[in-house]
């Protein structure tokens, strides 16, 4: 090991703000890397705001070296998500380091022996620090473009360090992307025109008016339809709420859908967003004194979607309500202005989501890797 290289927790005020800039310092040269807003990350480290850090012992680490830090990690364990699996499980996150495996390799030790300590058996990751879709995964397949809002990206050289250090891979999550210039395909038209007369479903957008009876029909359809996934259970209340006061920030009605049976039966919703991160690039990660400008500015200048979250109960599968909520999202927002979009991410071993995210058109282009290890 060698001598010069601390590992040090993150213990105040000053360790965060160490912890949240290091990006800075390792992406400086690469074009395809987008600065967060650092108010986003000190909350992601903050147990006030990130429900996720309530629901377990978690800690972050930095790596020192000749007084420059050269890497860090989080890690924790959900022990609401233990409690369904029936696992001690823990997780890693917002692990970066610079192209020294002799950094990884100490602060992968030192979450891991962490984790040891608080009982844990299995270690999974990188994880959402906020129990979100952001930073799940390694991206291991796409690296000629910048990542979409709230999803990964990462040098390619990380996936070599977590292997070297015993990880192995546990699946993969795809992203598929959309070409919306010319609209849906004319075979997804007719099928959910179709499927619309057969089944006479109904399309609404979300009232933001009335978000709290809108939060109680997401959390019934998600708690139908989410599979028994190995990395992820339903959202909690206290989960739920502050997903949704992040989406009355940043959506666009016309791209948050909900699919209704003629009974009035919430069979299936989609969320969709604007690429913000297309506005974060010139942000530099602040909003003050200026970036507020700017994004108001670069934000009527965003050119694509990601569609991060669509669920159908078992009620509505097999009756084009997943096509439904692709057509009709990509019409909506082809007709506010948006000419691309990303699905993503969708669980490789999720065969019928990727199927219906190819027959929507969508051309596979990245893919997250999520590892995991035996302790």
């Amino acid at each position: 090991m060698n001598d010069d290289l601390l590992i040090k927790p993150v213990q105040n005020r000053q360790d965060r703000r160490s912890f949240i800039d290091l990006p800075w310092y390792l992406y400086k040269d690469d074009p395809q890397w987008i600065p967060p807003l650092i108010i986003d990350m000190d909350n992601t480290l903050n147990p006030n705001k990130n429900a996720l850090l309530r629901l377990g012992p978690s800690a972050f680490f930095l790596a020192i070296r000749n007084n420059q830090v050269v890497g860090r990690i989080g890690t924790g364990m959900d022990l609401r998500l233990n409690k369904e699996k029936n696992k001690e499980l823990g997780y890693i996150t917002l692990f970066e380091s610079v192209d020294d495996y002799q950094v990884a390799h100490t602060l992968l030790a030192k979450a891991t022996k962490w984790l040891r300590e608080q009982q844990a058996e299995i270690v999974t990751g990188p994880q959402s620090p906020s129990n979100g879709d952001d930073y799940r995964g390694l991206l291991i397949e796409g690296f000629d473009s910048p990542p979409v809002l709230l999803n990964s990206y990462n040098p390619p050289y990380y996936a070599d360090f977590l292997e070297r250090f015993g990880f192995k891979k546990q699946f993969d999550r795809y992203a598929y992307y959309y070409d919306l210039s010319d609209g849906p395909s004319d075979r997804l038209s007719r099928g959910v025109a179709l499927a619309q007369k057969r089944y006479r479903f109904s399309v609404r957008k979300i009232d933001m008016k009335n978000l709290d009876q809108e939060r109680i029909v997401i959390k019934n359809v998600i708690d139908q339809s989410m599979p028994d996934w190995p990395d992820m259970i339903p959202p909690s209340e206290d989960e739920l709420i502050a997903e949704v006061e992040k989406l009355k920030q940043i959506a666009v009605p016309e791209l948050v859908l909900f699919i209704e049976s003629q009974e009035g039966e919430c069979l299936g919703f989609s969320v969709a967003l604007p690429d913000y991160n297309q506005v974060l690039k010139y942000l530099n990660g602040r909003l003050l004194p200026f970036g507020f400008l700017k994004y108001l500015w670069y934000k009527k200048k965003i050119t694509g979607i990601r569609l991060f979250a669509l669920f159908v109960t078992p009620h509505g599968r097999r009756r084009g309500v997943s096509a439904a909520l692709y057509y009709y999202t990509m019409i909506n927002a082809r007709r506010l202005g948006f000419t691309h979009g990303e699905g993503s991410t969708i669980h490789e071993f999720n065969a019928r989501m990727n199927i219906d995210a190819q027959k929507a058109g969508g051309k596979l282009y990245k893919t997250y890797r999520v590892y995991h290890m035996e302790l």
